[in-house]
C-alpha cells in the first residue's frame, strides 16, 4: 500500500500545539522530529557514546516538525487538504510504501567476513557459495551489534586468538550478543552476557538460538555493572575472557571491575574507543592491573587485548 508522508514544520515553541491540532483533526499516528529533543537526548545519555554521526546531527539541525501519514488515494489526499487548510501550514510531502518501513533497512546488512575464521551472516541472507568460514548468524533487531561497525569487527578479530576450548566468557554490554556468540562459535565453552538495555536479553537469546547454541551455554543479566553491587556478585568471576565493546567513558571506570572478574592469566578485550581517547583508556586499563598486549585501529576506533 502507498502512503503520503506529510511533514508539517512547527513554529518556534509550538510543537506540542501542532501535535494536539493534528490529533484533533484525526491524525492516527505521527513522527516528531525536533532538534531540541534530539540534543537533550544526547546530553542525558552521553555515557553511551563518544561519537554521533555528522549526517545524523545534520538531519536534526534546525528541525521542529511533525510527520503525519495518509493513504495515497483520493480519500487520503482529501484528508491532507483539510489538515493543510485547518493548520495554515503547507507540508513537505513524499510517497512511501509499506515495504519501505518493513524491509528496506535490511539492504544495509550483508555477509561480513571478520578476521580469518568468521562470517557474520544476517539471517535473511544465504550463505555465500564456497564459504569456508564459521558462520555467525545474526538478526540485528533493535539491539546494538551487527558486525558492520569497526569496533565489533576488531573485537571479533582479537577473539580469534583468545578463544580456547573450555574458556568461560563474560560479555559486558552485550547488545545483540554478537561477541559472546562469536566466542562460542570459535570454541569457548560458555558465555554470560550483561547489558543495561532491557531489550538485549531477548535479542541475544534469539541470536544464540539462531546459531543452535543451547540455553545453558549462554545466560543473560540486565543491569549496570558499575552501579549494581549485587549484579557484580551474581556475575561471579574467574572468566577466561572478558569483553567490553562500549565507550571510553564507561571502559575507564569499568577497568577495575573487569580486572576482578578476569581469571588469573585471563584476557580482557575492549573497544568502542574513539580516536583521541586511546591513551586515556590505556592508562586506566594499566592502572587496573592489565598489560595491553595487542591493539588494533580501524576507521578512527581502537581496540585493546589485555592480560
Amino acid at each position: 500500500m502507498q502512503w503520503i508522508e506529510a511533514a508539517f514544520r512547527a513554529p518556534a515553541g509550538k510543537l506540542d500545539e501542532l501535535c494536539d491540532a493534528l490529533t484533533n483533526l484525526g491524525a492516527e499516528g505521527f513522527v516528531i522530529e525536533d532538534e531540541a529533543d534530539f540534543k537533550r537526548f544526547l546530553d542525558e545519555n552521553r555515557q553511551y557514546w563518544d561519537y554521533v554521526d555528522d549526517e545524523l546531527e545534520e538531519r536534526y539541525r534546525g528541525v521542529s516538525r511533525v510527520k503525519a501519514y495518509v493513504s495515497d488515494d483520493a480519500e487520503g489526499r482529501t484528508r491532507l487538504a483539510r489538515w493543510t487548510e485547518a493548520l495554515g501550514i503547507e507540508p513537505e510531502t513524499r510517497s512511501v510504501a509499506d515495504e519501505d518501513w518493513a524491509d528496506n533497512w535490511k539492504q544495509y546488512y550483508k555477509p561480513i567476513p571478520v578476521g580469518e575464521r568468521l562470517l557474520v551472516l544476517p539471517k535473511w541472507e544465504d550463505e555465500p557459495e564456497g564459504n569456508t568460514r564459521a558462520v555467525l548468524k545474526l538478526d540485528p533487531g533493535l539491539a546494538f551489534g551487527t558486525g558492520g561497525h569497526a569496533t565489533t569487527r576488531m573485537c571479533l578479530e582479537l577473539l580469534e586468538g583468545a578463544a580456547l576450548p573450555g574458556s568461560r566468557v563474560l560479555d559486558l554490554g552485550c547488545g545483540s550478543g554478537i561477541l559472546g556468540i562469536g566466542a562460542l562459535i570459535l570454541g569457548c565453552a560458555e558465555c554470560t552476557g550483561c547489558d543495561i538495555d532491557p531489550k538485549s536479553p531477548e535479542a541475544a537469546a534469539d541470536n544464540a538460538a539462531l546459531n543452535g547454541i543451547a540455553a545453558e551455554k549462554y545466560r543473560m543479566y540486565t543491569g549496570d555493572v558499575l552501579k549494581d553491587r549485587r549484579l557484580r556478585s551474581a556475575l561471579g568471576g574467574g572468566y577466561d575472557i572478558v569483553l567490553a565493546n562500549i565507550v571510553a567513558d564507561v571502559i575507564i571506570p569499568l577497568a577495575p571491575y573487569a580486572r576482578e572478574l578476569t581469571a588469573r592469566g585471563g584476557v580482557f578485550i575492549t573497544s568502542g574507543i574513539i580516536d583521541g581517547r586511546q591513551d586515556e583508556v590505556r592508562k586506566a586499563i594499566e592502572k587496573a592491573g592489565f598489560a595491553v598486549e595487542r591493539s588494533l585501529t580501524e576507521d578512527g576506533w581502537h581496540a585493546f587485548l589485555c592480560k
